[in-house]
């Protein structure tokens, strides 16, 4: 949600340090701003920083928080790095969720970075919500952003952000909605994907119970009580460890099985 404008952009202050020939007021091309290792802010060009670990960055801009907002700020545990990822609207963090039960992303950040690029004679800034890297090391920038609220200046900003992350070799995805029975599942999931809910032996008894396809309670049935072994089976269901059409709402005749190994 971090579109604005201004040669220096918001949260990146006029004293930022300068890297690699990147320069402030003037932009050529695009550029990047980030908080580096040790806590200094750096403008780099756009080139030159692909070689940060963007899905670890600190953020660049503060999420606010203040009474009467009509937006949903705050922080989600990501089993992923075992850290919090800050988010400011549902559909963040419905996005931070998904990013979560990605098996192909082995990381991910939010507010990870300022663009910046000239137009029409003035700089313009954008910070996109996510940045996520995937298991083969490529990256995914990521906005967040439902229809009905973009704005021609918004879709400018996407528009140059799929550009910039194009001449990087970047993927881009602008997400507005997600598919909502998949998105309550996993919502759903998401409860249980704290370690703590991957319990022995009854996890390893329902994946020799689920080695060919059954109802879910039955697999639970088949181990001890549900009550306690529900938790484990959906962690291996966050986990990817059990399988499950999460297309179709999840319930107790929702037929599991264990990946084939």
């Amino acid at each position: 949600m971090g579109v604005g404008g201004g040669q220096t952009g918001a949260g990146m202050p006029g004293g930022m340090r300068v890297v690699n020939g990147a320069r402030q007021g003037r932009v050529a091309g695009f550029q990047v701003g980030f908080v580096d290792a040790d806590g200094s802010e750096v403008r780099s060009s756009l080139t030159d920083a692909v070689a940060v670990s963007f899905e670890k960055a600190t953020p660049v801009r503060s999420i606010p928080s203040y009474q009467g907002q009509r937006n949903n700020p705050g922080l989600y545990w990501a089993a992923t790095m075992s850290a919090h990822v800050g988010f400011e609207s549902w559909l963040e963090r419905d996005e931070a969720m998904a990013l979560d039960f990605d098996p192909d992303v082995t990381a991910f950040a939010s507010q990870p970075l300022w663009l910046f690029w000239q137009e029409s004679g003035k700089v313009r800034s954008h910070a996109p919500d996510f940045f996520a890297r995937r298991a083969d090391g490529t990256g995914v920038v990521i906005d967040c952003r439902p229809e009905s609220r973009i704005k021609p200046r918004d879709a400018a900003a996407f528009a140059a952000t799929e550009r910039a992350c194009n001449e990087v070799g970047w993927a881009y995805r602008r997400v507005s909605e997600h598919d909502p029975v998949w998105m309550a599942n996993v919502r759903w999931l998401a409860g249980y994907r704290h370690p703590r809910n991957l319990v022995q032996p009854t996890a390893s008894a329902l994946l020799t119970g689920c080695a060919e396809p059954r109802r879910l309670i039955d697999a639970a049935r088949s181990v001890g009580d549900p009550i306690a072994v529900l938790p484990v089976l959906y962690h291996l269901m966050w986990s990817r460890h059990l399988l499950v059409d999460l297309s179709e709402r999840l319930e107790a005749l929702s037929v599991v099985s264990a990946v084939s190994r």
